[in-house]
């Protein structure tokens, strides 16, 4: 088992969601019937179907994803649940293009994780919302490399204000994301640094294909590991 103080995360695209909705909650039938956009539906179900999947593979005797229910806090963080009753541990969920992500740690940690499809971005992104040296950092990537860049940023922002559970109600620019030498994507899981005012959080972020993912929190001195191992002291 490792270290509470590790991050556990999963990710699926749309293509890997069972065809049967038998695994979803009461309250998750409830939430799903009032949603009419397609798209809110989608990312509804991928990312409640990969959270459940990530909690499932923390308990003991992966209890069936019916008996886990995900419910939104008052902050609008997610919250997991079994038979009824809170579990002991922190989850994120992000959702991007057809793919969602979950991670999860032992509760008592903050947590935040973000997945983002690497694609062409603003200028006005980085304007409104990078600060000065962020957007230094940025520009100083080779050209063929922006826009993966910009996209790290700005999910390592988003990771951080899940984590702080304020998310875009508080101003990304509060965030300053240090991460060094630009490093070509090989898949492996790499720190980043974060200050909001005078608190400090320890960030990692990855390259995945056409993603980049990123997780946050306080603590973090190992990187994220697979679900299937054991992050919760049980």
């Amino acid at each position: 088992m490792t270290g509470t103080g590790t991050v556990a995360w999963w990710t699926a695209t749309a293509g890997e969601l069972p065809r049967d909705l038998d695994w979803l909650a009461d309250d998750e039938r409830a939430r799903l019937a009032g949603l009419a956009v397609a798209k809110r539906r989608a990312d509804f179900l991928l990312g409640r179907w990969i959270a459940k999947r990530a909690v499932a593979a923390q308990w003991p005797g992966a209890p069936p994803l019916s008996a886990i229910a995900i419910r939104a806090a008052a902050d609008g963080a997610p919250e997991a649940f079994l038979a009824g009753a809170p579990l002991p541990l922190v989850l994120s969920i992000s959702h991007s293009a057809g793919r969602a992500l979950a991670a999860v740690r032992a509760a008592g940690s903050a947590l935040g994780a973000d997945l983002e499809r690497v694609e062409p971005r603003s200028p006005l992104l980085v304007d409104d919302f990078f600060r000065d040296d962020e957007a230094a950092w940025v520009a100083a990537c080779a050209a063929a490399e922006r826009d993966r860049a910009i996209t790290l940023v700005w999910s390592a922002k988003e990771s951080v204000l899940k984590a702080r559970r304020s998310g875009l109600r508080e101003d990304p620019r509060r965030v300053r994301v240090e991460l060094g030498a630009w490093v070509p994507g090989d898949g492996a899981w790499r720190r980043f640094a974060v200050r909001v005012d005078d608190a400090a959080l320890d960030g990692w972020w990855r390259d995945d294909a056409d993603y980049v993912v990123t997780v946050a929190g306080d603590a973090l001195a190992a990187p994220p590991v697979a679900c299937g191992e054991h992050v919760l002291d049980r």
